[in-house]
């Protein structure tokens, strides 16, 4: 099977659903990334923010990264994006999607959220996931990563210019991903989990 998930910024799909890529990797599928911007209004200096994605891309197991092209924080609520998104699908042509969950204090998620579930309509499998900046999100499917946390905390880590920008004092990005897998396995009955909400889901019986 081939995935497909799609992030604004390098990171955010480390964060949102980097423990269920692994997993899927490790079990013979292919996943593909398309991150919309090189998140240059977060660079800190040292490596660009497009090698971090690279290193964390690898350590995960992913097939390819492709990139949207778009400016960090303004990407537009245009058909542009859209375009982008169906362009990459058509490229991979994924039996599964993940994207942002279009309600976030942060426009470039929402803005991307939008144009993937314009893109994706013909798509049968399609999951949001969360990030910190995330509202009011209650997830019906869960991924149980116990067995991929350590491996998706590496992942956050090789993006070396963002682990303490979280805006939360004392916390750093890597404290935030392992309460939210802790948080969601509660929900979803297992140790560790990461949660999503489904926009069209199919399940082969």
């Amino acid at each position: 099977m081939r995935l497909l998930a799609i992030g604004a910024h390098p990171d955010d799909i480390e964060f949102g659903c980097g423990g269920t890529i692994i997993k899927y990797a490790r079990e013979g599928h292919e996943p593909y990334m398309l991150v919309m911007t090189m998140g240059e209004e977060g660079h800190m200096g040292g490596d660009p923010r497009g090698g971090e994605q690279v290193r964390a891309a690898d350590l995960m197991g992913v097939k390819e990264v492709f990139w949207g092209g778009f400016e960090d924080t303004r990407i537009p609520t245009s058909k542009e994006p859209i375009d982008k998104v169906e362009e990459v699908i058509e490229k991979v042509r994924p039996s599964l999607i993940f994207t942002h969950w279009p309600e976030d204090t942060h426009q470039d998620h929402r803005h991307i959220a939008e144009a993937t579930s314009a893109a994706t309509r013909y798509i049968k499998n399609v999951l949001y996931f969360e990030g910190p900046t995330t509202l009011n999100f209650s997830p019906s499917v869960f991924v149980d990563i116990s067995a991929t946390i350590e491996d998706k905390i590496n992942a956050l880590r090789a993006h070396s210019s963002q682990v303490m920008r979280t805006m939360v004092e004392d916390m750093s990005i890597v404290d935030l991903a392992r309460s939210a897998a802790t948080f969601r396995g509660i929900q979803g009955r297992v140790k560790l989990a990461e949660g999503f909400v489904p926009s069209r889901l199919f399940l082969d019986v």
